[in-house]
């Protein structure tokens, strides 16, 4: 290292340098330091040549000859921008200010480095600057790190664009929380429903444009969901701009950090108003035609009831078609659709139970000409109306055409569970013969493949065997009967 000399321990006015212990020359200490800092520091005459460089700095730069750079233009070490800076530090420093810039240089290896520098002018006692010290530090890897933190604030502002334009062209009103539930984003459509000014239903503002017959219900589920972390779902009323109330549904799920922590809550609401009216339309004139229908049921069981009074010999034979009937219009019961008001069964009942129900109304079964065999598998109200369809629809068919039309005939039904899977199999046999499949499928049929795929999640397969028909139904067992764990 070039050797740079300093003042003795004694200054020329004659004091010492406070608590500097007497022992150690400030020779020592300052090459020290100059050696273990990681700061490159030169001096410079003032034309901007090297004079001097510490051995931290030669290690820094990777100088491996420091007399092969001595006396050369300190400025031509940088690169655009920086050596345009550091020859106007140099002549701001000439005038014996300070200054500062960063910019880019290689070390002598070749390895590009990013340095932040000052350079201060040395005065002599008149104050006029005899020489130039340079401090340059390697922040390379700070600069790395603000790269990197502006790579990635850029990159959240472009998902957060991409967020705000996907949900802006949503139908559907998008909304998002914090982990403790204060609403802090709406999309378009949401203030285009309500007709609010943007911003004003942050917080709990959002809870007044509930109907208030809702309010204290919304807000009950919602707190569970914060409570728990379950997903938040809700059909309730809320206030359109034009001032009306209409249904729509809620929905949110919590978005969580690796370690299962929730960060945030997204979530949705659906006007469903339409639809909830042309439901409950379709409900009424559901229950209307089946009042119909139970009203024929009671005027031919009427009208049994009179002939049995004037034949009393045909007593018995009228009190069983009465039975019958009665037996129809359960069946017809469980086969229509319902509201959740309306269904005939509530909580869990026997698969096994409720085909007997559907299967009453046929002699066959008190002859013991249908068969009700395997599991023991629970069903609730989800289940019962689909299935009481696909069956009542089976055995229709075969009073009409199949195995039930004959005395003979049979029917087995066996139901059974495989792994994660219900099988339900309905054979029929000593019916008339079939020649194979038919060629048009009534709606009935059609209705039956409907409940077995969209309202069971499974599948249905009929084969036209001569000797009878044979039905294969399968579904998920879960699709037959809610998680009683569950939390609700």
């Amino acid at each position: 290292m070039t050797d740079l000399n300093v003042a003795p321990q004694e200054l020329e006015n004659g004091k010492t340098i406070s608590g500097f212990p007497s022992d150690i020359a400030p020779n020592a200490v300052l090459r020290a330091v100059l050696a273990t800092s990681n700061d490159c520091i030169k001096i410079l005459d003032l034309e901007g040549r090297l004079i001097f460089m510490s051995e931290g700095g030669q290690r820094v730069m990777e100088v491996s000859d420091f007399g092969a750079i001595r006396n050369c233009r300190w400025p031509d070490f940088w690169h655009g921008e920086g050596n345009t800076a550091a020859k106007q530090a140099i002549l701001d420093a000439r005038e014996g200010r300070s200054s500062r810039f960063s910019g880019f240089a290689n070390t002598m290896a070749g390895t590009p480095k990013f340095w932040d520098v000052e350079v201060i002018p040395l005065s002599a006692d008149d104050g006029k600057p005899t020489h130039l010290m340079s401090i340059s530090r390697d922040v390379t890897d700070l600069r790395t790190a603000d790269g990197e933190i502006d790579r990635l604030l850029e990159q959240a502002r472009q998902n957060e664009a991409r967020f705000r334009t996907l949900a802006d062209s949503m139908p559907q009103m998008v909304w998002s929380t914090l982990p403790d539930g204060y609403h802090d984003y709406y999309n378009a459509r949401w203030y285009e429903f309500t007709g609010m000014a943007e911003g004003t239903t942050d917080d709990e503002g959002w809870n007044n444009l509930f109907h208030p017959d809702d309010q204290e219900r919304a807000w009950e589920v919602w707190r569970a969901s914060l409570d728990t972390g379950n997903p938040y779902e809700i059909e309730y009323r809320l206030r359109h701009h034009s001032g009306n109330y209409r249904w729509v549904l809620g929905r949110a799920l919590a978005m969580r950090d690796e370690g299962g922590a929730i960060i945030r809550w997204y979530g949705t609401c659906t006007d469903i108003h339409a639809a909830k009216e042309l439901s409950e339309s379709l409900a009424l004139l559901s229950h209307e035609l089946s009042h119909r229908i139970k009203n024929i049921f009671a005027i031919i069981n009427g009208l049994i009831g009179l002939s049995a009074r004037r034949f009393p010999e045909s007593k018995h034979f009228a009190t069983d078609i009465q039975q019958r009937l009665a037996a129809l219009g359960r069946a017809h019961d469980f086969a229509r659709p319902h509201s959740d008001e309306s269904r005939p069964v509530t909580g869990d009942t026997n698969l096994r139970d409720l085909l007997r129900e559907i299967l009453k109304p046929y002699p066959a079964l008190d002859e013991n000409r249908i068969q009700l065999t395997g599991d023991d598998i629970k069903i609730d109200d989800r289940s019962a109306t689909p299935l009481a369809l696909i069956f009542h629809e089976l055995a229709t068919n075969a009073s009409k055409y199949g195995a039930l039309s004959s005395a003979s005939g049979t029917i087995d039904v066996n139901a059974r569970t495989k792994g994660e899977e219900c099988l339900i199999e309905w054979i029929e046999r000593g019916g008339p013969a079939i020649d194979g499949e038919p060629s048009r499928h009534g709606f009935g049929t059609k209705l039956a493949t409907v409940s077995s795929e969209s309202h069971l999640g499974g599948s249905i397969e009929r084969r036209w065997l001569q000797d009878g028909l044979h039905v294969v139904l399968r579904c998920p067992l879960s699709s037959l009967r809610r998680d009683p764990t569950a939390v609700p």
